[in-house]
């Protein structure tokens, strides 16, 4: 895994010397893993833009991804947290997916309403951003401790609940 290592930055102001000190972490996978995984964060959040746009109503899109932005602007910064906001909507998404298609299929009946092709691609590209998104974070080895870790996948995921009730709302639903 990674190490930290100290620094001491000297700054003057009042030419009284005030000392700062903040970790770096060094570790070449962090990096790399956070940036995959909010390129796939992105990518769900873009398709879904895509689907409001074509069916004339960004503000519901706008409220089902707000969980999501969080796990962009942490992955794009390197922090390890952004695997553990983002685990519980990636697996959110792609039951929402699958759930979609079993109904496409007339296999389940939890969705009501027709799907335009755009719609069923956009379906597609959300599902694969989604699992694509989980292998990336089943492959990130994190330093988060255990209790951290599950209280923000907890909260993730009462959030992403959360959101996608509030976008069904009538006030949400019809803008």
């Amino acid at each position: 895994m990674g190490w930290a290592r100290r620094r001491c930055a000297v700054s003057r102001s009042n030419s009284k010397p005030a000392a700062t000190v903040f970790s770096v972490q060094h570790d070449r996978g962090t990096s790399k893993e956070s940036k995959e995984l909010a390129f796939c964060c992105l990518a769900i959040l873009l398709a879904l833009y895509v689907v409001g746009g074509v069916n004339h109503g960004v503000l519901r899109p706008t409220v089902q991804t707000l969980p999501l932005w969080v796990s962009i602007v942490l992955g794009f910064r390197g922090s390890e947290f952004a695997k553990w906001s983002a685990l519980p909507c990636l697996i959110i998404w792609l039951a929402s997916m699958i759930l979609i298609w079993l109904f496409g299929i007339a296999w389940v009946y939890v969705a009501l309403g027709h799907f335009s092709p755009i719609d069923i691609a956009m379906t597609a590209i959300v599902a694969a951003a989604s699992a694509g998104g989980f292998v990336v974070a089943l492959r990130w080895r994190t330093t988060t401790r255990p209790s951290p870790a599950g209280a923000i996948a907890l909260l993730f995921a009462a959030l992403q609940f959360l959101a996608i009730w509030a976008s069904l709302s009538p006030a949400v639903a019809h803008r």
